[in-house]
């Protein structure tokens, strides 16, 4: 127990150091203002985003088909060869439809503009994701009898903080590209504060709690549980090189954020997994290695699932965050570009790693949902 604990303390160590410094350091080096990189809240616009693309456009959308498109076709085969369940382990809960209940209120308050509840206008974005939590864990125990909050409880209330902590690294990694800004509300610093953290602190709950139930779906086992098996010769090596590229990538995208802005999704991927390697833990390339990507779809499909419901609800919300991408600003889904939706794929992955990292905190936690 205490060895896990100092293995996570130390992984926890050295992402964070390396998420918060390197920027830093990068536009120190650069001989930018620091100043308005540690602004807060963050209110100052200074990024000056490249204008739309088409050769930056088809270039990005090439290389997501070329992944994406062969993992649809084989989720749409197996959805049709796969048994559809006609029973359920246990009824929906009253805490389920208590969550639809209060998550239909809040969507419909979200939405208008009304006069008495003007004052409570921008906080509908925790009601809405802790209905939504209550849902999908109540869907879980319909299916399987159990879920994360009545099989793990102490795990589930442990991603709420943890989840505050995980988004705001990528809020903080987003003064350096500026990919969103906040609109529609102006906050002092403490309740900017206190009221991000609370609407941050749904995150890895809404993710996961989807994961878990999509890992028991039918087509994702037919489909993924053998598939292709990618080896990964020199994994020790591949460690050390991805944790390369993940520390010169975070030094330089102050300083290039136009090129460099995927990195904000993908760094903090390539620093855990590399940390695992290179400490002898189990890790998600492993499964794959295997054969085995359901924790890959599943997580990746998670997060695709809560960016839309994330998208939706944002769009009409009177707080709510806009983005400006550079060169593949067009075509957008509530207020994301379409290409943007491809980040969530990586984060889906990220909030696994995550999970996997607080579920080995406790032997109770670590078992797989089935």
């Amino acid at each position: 127990m205490r060895t896990t604990v100092l293995r996570f303390i130390i992984k926890f160590a050295i992402m964070a150091v390396m998420l918060l410094g390197l920027p830093l350091f990068g536009i120190f080096l650069a001989g930018y203002p620091m100043a308005r990189y540690l602004e807060f809240p963050p209110e100052s616009r200074y990024v000056q985003h490249a204008p739309f693309s088409w050769t930056v456009f088809a270039a990005y959308t090439i290389f997501i088909l070329a992944v994406a498109v062969p993992l649809i076709i084989t989720a749409v085969r197996a959805f049709r060869s796969s048994e559809t369940r006609v029973s359920a382990a246990a009824t929906f809960p009253w805490w389920g439809w208590l969550g639809l209940v209060c998550g239909l209120i809040s969507w419909l308050l979200a939405w208008t503009r009304f006069d008495w509840f003007a004052s409570l206008q921008p906080h509908t974005f925790p009601p809405l994701w802790i209905s939504y939590i209550l849902v999908v864990n109540g869907l879980s125990y319909r299916q399987a009898g159990h879920c994360m909050l009545t099989a793990r409880p102490g795990f589930f209330l442990l991603l709420f903080p943890s989840s505050a902590v995980f988004w705001w690294f990528f809020e903080y990694l987003n003064r350096f590209v500026q990919n969103w800004y906040y609109e529609g509300v102006r906050f002092s610093p403490s309740e900017y504060f206190w009221y991000a953290t609370l609407s941050f602190s749904t995150v890895l709950p809404a993710v996961l709690g989807t994961r878990d139930l999509l890992l028991r779906a039918d087509w994702l086992q037919v489909g993924f549980k053998d598939l292709l098996s990618l080896k990964w010769p020199r994994l020790y090596l591949l460690g050390w090189i991805s944790l390369l590229f993940a520390s010169l990538g975070l030094a330089g995208i102050g300083v290039l954020p136009n090129l460099l802005f995927p990195l904000l999704w993908i760094s903090p991927l390539l620093i855990i997994v590399s940390l695992q390697i290179l400490m002898n833990e189990h890790h998600i390339l492993l499964d794959v290695s295997r054969g085995d990507w359901r924790l890959v779809m599943a997580c990746a499909a998670a997060a695709i699932i809560c960016g839309w419901f994330w998208e939706m609800w944002n769009y009409f919300s009177l707080a709510r965050w806009i983005y400006s991408i550079p060169f593949v600003h067009r075509f957008q889904i509530f207020e994301m570009p379409i290409l943007g939706y491809a980040g969530y794929l990586p984060f889906g992955l990220e909030c696994a790693v995550i999970g996997t990292m607080l579920e080995r905190l406790n032997p109770a936690w670590s078992r797989l949902v089935t």
